[in-house]
């Protein structure tokens, strides 16, 4: 089967669609809008029927920009958003709580004295972050009907009717036994979610229906979860390698091979993805905020956008000695402490508003150093290079500060969309068997690639500051 393929990233702040052909490349695109809303308490939701609606209008956008059918869809999602529905009618019974969402601190409190036995189990230490969390949640607090699945879950049976995730997205869960990529027993009964009916877990490249919410019939067939497709879109299929996204949040996945590593230094063990039945394993640290961060300073009129970012924080030469640790939904890996807020330090009368971006700059591309150093930890070898991509990558002021501070080359990604390339190349893969991985995926070639400009001992000075600020944090 050859022809055009439409992928589609369905995403925290918006879902774009790519219609991807595999001699001419991108032939169309869409986006659509969609609207978490943060609410007190560190909630954050959103309407499932908006991301249904956006996963249709940018899909129909890029299709009928390329004046061509698809000849297959690929779905890539949010990873740990969660939502009760009823499998009878697709009905929506709860709106969708997103990632970021903390509500279900209390759950993972009392789940606390078995966090090593489901970090073994699943490789994901017990936080809200994750779907099961919230997914208890909802069922403890909203409602004891229907099923209750990550939202790709319910995507795919909106789309197909077929009541399938893939075997990425379900180790985002905590529910899934991360050595056979099969729904752990032991974990469902820790959660209390023992008798609930979940989702086939299928390979990322399994055929699991047709859809012809689009116009004509399209078969489904390449699923996965955001970040993990990114990787694939990066060519990182084998140990080595690490990419970061810069999206709402920053994200930095390492590559470990076709078994799971469990290292000590913070980072999550999860299910890159499952080929032909074989799984391949990454490790993973995250950053809650990047360019919500970015959103954040906006709101507040120190800039008009993060195309400002190079613009205000180029006008000085630093950040005049400000720190920012740019926590504004807790702190991911490698601390796990999602209850933080963050802080700003180091605050002058002489501090502008080029300081403030200087130091959001720092403060996330800090983070991602430190999620690099604990990926080479655990690897036992320090990264050559970091991949990169995501819409902050344009700044050229926080891709120079973060290869400064990495003390190594910041490769930026010529793919604007690498998450939807990534679940592209699966779809295509899915419609063609007998494709190889290297045939299915785009070309990798850098845009632009930083190299530092500071001294390793410049660098740790910086970096000494920023822990420094985190320990006040975890201490205070």
């Amino acid at each position: 089967m050859t022809g055009p393929v439409l992928a589609v990233d369905q995403g925290t702040s918006g879902t774009k669609a790519l219609v991807v052909c595999p001699e001419r490349g991108v032939i169309g695109t869409g986006f659509a809008e969609v609207h978490p809303r943060p609410l007190p308490g560190g909630r954050v939701e959103a309407d499932p029927e908006e991301l249904y609606r956006s996963v249709l209008d940018a899909g129909g956008r890029a299709l009928a920009e390329a004046r061509e059918p698809a000849v297959a869809l690929g779905l890539a999602n949010q990873g740990e958003t969660v939502l009760a529905w009823d499998p009878d009618t697709g009905r929506p019974l709860t709106d969708a709580l997103v990632w970021q969402d903390r509500r279900a601190e209390s759950i993972c409190a009392e789940l606390a004295p078995h966090a090593d036995e489901l970090r073994a189990l699943t490789g994901l230490p017990v936080d809200p972050y994750f779907a099961a969390p919230k997914m208890a949640w909802i069922r403890r607090h909203l409602t004891r009907e229907g099923v209750v699945t990550t939202s790709d879950a319910w995507l795919v049976h909106r789309l197909t009717g077929a009541f399938a995730t893939d075997a990425a997205t379900a180790g985002r869960t905590q529910l899934l036994d991360l050595d056979r990529t099969q729904w752990s027993p032991r974990a469902l009964e820790l959660y209390g979610l023992l008798d609930e009916r979940l989702p086939e877990v299928t390979d990322n490249t399994q055929p699991v229906g047709t859809t012809r919410e689009f116009g004509a019939e399209i078969p489904l067939t390449g699923l996965a979860v955001d970040q993990q497709a990114a990787l694939l879109a990066q060519r990182i299929t084998a140990p080595g390698g690490a990419k970061c996204t810069y999206g709402t949040g920053a994200f930095l996945l390492a590559h470990t091979g076709d078994r799971p590593r469990r290292g000590t230094s913070g980072l999550v063990s999860c299910v890159a993805w499952r080929l032909a039945g074989q799984a391949s394993y990454c490790l993973d640290g995250q950053v809650y905020t990047a360019a919500s961060a970015v959103r954040w300073l906006t709101d507040l009129g120190v800039i008009k956008g993060a195309a400002d970012l190079d613009t205000v924080g180029g006008a000085v030469p630093d950040s005049g000695g400000v720190t920012f640790v740019p926590a504004l939904a807790g702190l991911a890996a490698p601390w796990w402490r999602g209850d933080l807020r963050g802080s700003l330090t180091g605050l002058g009368l002489d501090t502008g508003p080029g300081h403030l971006v200087c130091a959001l700059c720092e403060g996330i591309a800090a983070q991602v150093v430190l999620l690099a150093d604990a990926a080479a930890a655990d690897l036992g070898e320090p990264l050559s290079a970091l991949r990169v991509d995501g819409g902050l990558t344009r700044s050229s002021l926080l891709m120079q500060i973060q290869a400064d501070l990495l003390q190594c080359p910041v490769e930026v990604s010529a793919l604007p969309d690498a998450t939807a390339l990534g679940v592209g190349a699966l779809a295509r893969l899915g419609a063609r068997p007998g494709l190889s991985l290297a045939e299915a995926l785009p070309d990798r070639r850098p845009s632009a690639v930083y190299e530092p400009r500071i001294t390793a001992d410049e660098a740790a000075e910086r970096l000494s500051a920023f822990r420094t600020a985190v320990t006040a944090l975890l201490d205070a």
